[in-house]
């Protein structure tokens, strides 16, 4: 696989730091975009602090690249103005660089968060509705519907991954179905980059191959990845693993609780 000079968004979050070591080896050129310093690491890295909300900086950071990967954003609940701001804006501006620039292959990191409210006896499909378990789920189906725009309106190559639980092992039972190793990241990331120019617009879930998943893995068309790891072996050491969630429940667990929201809203 050669994909390229491929831009990295979020490069010092959890994600990024992982994948950034497996991009070095694919991409003939690695520009590491964050709104903190980065030291390069290898001599086809560049890393370039850019504030995503910065649209000139942005298009800028992104010149001359061939694919980006956008994991920049904030990662999880919080007040909405800071999410539209940072999530949703800063979103905008990347596939606008894209647009711009000419870029021929966008993968956004959405979230399983979009369909929270989907209950735990559903395999739920990308074709379902969404149904986001809080204003974290809001802005990232707003990121999936930005996408979907520029791939119908100007012909830009986009993949939506909804990512699950990226942990280095389960440590709690909804983690059971929902966890995303640090190799199946990898592994999903990359064959999206890699998919094939032919695919317009895609969401797909990004989760291991666990026994209890929620979701639908992806076509081997779209992303040509089958994960490797089960949460399931980390069972006997996940306490409350013998107790499933009750039928009807959310597969968002206690983030569809008003509690996680409330408190990021006004008084």
């Amino acid at each position: 696989m050669q994909l390229g000079t491929v831009a990295l968004t979020g490069a010092a979050g959890n994600i990024g730091s992982v994948v950034r070591k497996a991009l070095r080896d694919e991409a003939s050129r690695l520009i590491l975009v964050d709104r903190v310093p980065l030291r390069p690491e290898a001599a086809n890295e560049e890393a370039r602090v850019v504030d995503l909300r910065d649209a000139a900086a942005v298009e800028s950071a992104l010149a001359g690249a061939d694919r980006v990967l956008h994991l920049g954003g904030v990662p999880d609940e919080a007040p909405l103005p800071e999410l539209l701001d940072v999530n949703v804006l800063g979103t905008h501006n990347v596939l606008e660089a894209a647009r711009r620039g000419g870029i021929g292959r966008v993968v956004l990191a959405s979230s399983n968060r979009v369909t929270g409210f989907h209950p735990v006896e559903h395999l739920t499909d990308p074709q379902d509705p969404v149904r986001p378990d809080g204003l974290y789920g809001v802005s990232k189906a707003a990121v999936e519907a930005l996408g979907r725009l520029y791939a119908d309106k100007f012909g830009l190559s986009v993949i939506c991954l909804r990512i699950g639980s990226f942990e280095p092992a389960p440590t709690e039972p909804r983690h059971l179905a929902t966890w995303l190793s640090p190799r199946d990241a990898i592994g999903f990331l990359l064959a999206s980059l890699a998919a094939p120019r032919t695919v317009r617009f895609a969401t797909a879930y990004a989760v291991s191959a666990n026994s209890r998943r929620f979701w639908q893995l992806p076509d081997p068309a779209v992303i040509d990845y089958l994960p490797v790891d089960d949460a399931e072996a980390f069972a006997a050491t996940v306490p409350g693993a013998e107790h499933p969630a009750a039928p009807g429940s959310p597969q968002a667990g206690p983030y569809a609780l008003p509690e996680f929201t409330l408190r990021h809203l006004r008084p």
